[in-house]
């Protein structure tokens, strides 16, 4: 199934509860692009390789590109996330719970913002769906265990691949600079850089903007009365709508994350942010040629973990370190939790 932009823009107009869950679906991503997109470049604006603004704008650009190529080859994660939970129950009761669902994200990914802590939105929107789900149901039972399992093989992908790839390529790296000079080396690093971020960004769209496409799918289709579609095909007019809302997102609030992840946990030089970004960029491809959900926070930071230990683990502030973790450990039950208030009080409500 599909659906061309002038039948989506007549079905907005004429459906009151579809347009609240396109404008909530797209603060989420809106919400992502300030928040999680910030990590494709953190490393190449902290290294001084890119401006800032230069930075944003290839992001977006190959945010794009990652979007529409990914989802061309392989768009396995939209339908996983699409079939994460079923709602059950009648089409309006579902998409209230869908509406309490993309809040309660928005909510918790702006608080994260707010200090600063780069959490990860792709398990947010998971753990929001759910609870929402649970709220719905009262019970587990609209919890699809085949899908969910893909987001826990993809959490052990990104946390472990991320930091043992980061750790092997940066002592690889050293390993054949080793005879020469730095001088000699930090205009191929500085280059390295910008072509590590354009990849991150690449794969950030390849995968959180497959994520958001399947709710926003899920959404138009519950709006139908059709709760069963679990094959579809994304337009490409979708894949621009989000690209750009992500990008604008990364231009208003992305410097706080910037530094957190590029400043603040590694003090970064330019062969280690070029280690980063590869190591980074082929995680996140495995993942995505798997067809496994996973984070692109989580993999960044511990690729740059590794990349940070590779050195000394001294050289990574284990302080901020602890914050983030912390945050990646209570976004589940915190924004499921979430979810399952915010889609509680509304169906009370509506």
């Amino acid at each position: 199934m599909t659906i061309t932009f002038s039948e989506f823009l007549d079905m907005i107009l004429s459906n009151p509860p579809l347009l609240i869950i396109v404008v909530l679906t797209l603060g989420v991503v809106l919400v992502n692009g300030w928040t999680d997109a910030p990590n494709a470049i953190a490393t190449c604006v902290s290294t001084r390789s890119m401006k800032a603004e230069n930075a944003i704008i290839m992001a977006a650009i190959f945010n794009f590109f990652g979007v529409f190529v990914m989802t061309m080859v392989n768009a396995t994660v939209a339908q996983t996330i699409a079939n994460m939970v079923d709602f059950g129950g009648s089409s309006s009761d579902s998409i209230v719970a869908l509406c309490a669902a993309l809040l309660a994200i928005v909510i918790w990914a702006t608080a994260a913002w707010y200090f600063g802590i780069p959490t990860s939105e792709s398990h947010a929107l998971i753990a929001g769906i759910s609870g929402a789900a649970i709220a719905l149901q009262g019970g587990i039972g609209g919890i699809n265990g085949s899908e969910w399992i893909k987001v826990i093989y993809g959490l052990v992908l990104s946390t472990g691949l991320g930091f043992g790839s980061g750790y092997l390529i940066v002592k690889a790296v050293t390993f054949v600079c080793r005879n020469m000079k730095r001088q000699n080396t930090t205009t191929f690093f500085k280059n390295g850089q910008i072509v590590g971020g354009a990849a991150m960004a690449f794969m950030h769209g390849a995968q959180d903007g497959q994520k958001f496409m399947g709710i926003f799918m899920l959404g138009i289709f519950l709006s139908q009365g059709n709760s069963d579609a679990t094959h579809f095909v994304i337009p490409v007019w979708l894949m621009v709508l989000c690209s750009a809302v992500m990008a604008l997102g990364t231009s208003i609030g992305g410097y706080k994350i910037i530094k957190t992840v590029g400043m603040d946990m590694v003090k970064l030089e330019t062969y280690q942010g070029f280690s980063a970004d590869l190591a980074g960029a082929v995680c996140l491809l495995i993942a995505s040629l798997l067809g496994l959900p996973v984070s692109t926070t989580h993999t960044k930071t511990t690729a740059i973990m590794g990349v940070g230990a590779g050195n000394r683990l001294s050289s990574v502030n284990w302080a901020t370190v602890k914050e983030m973790v912390w945050a990646w450990v209570l976004t589940f039950p915190g924004c499921g939790l979430v979810g399952y208030v915010m889609a509680w009080v509304f169906m009370r409500i509506f």
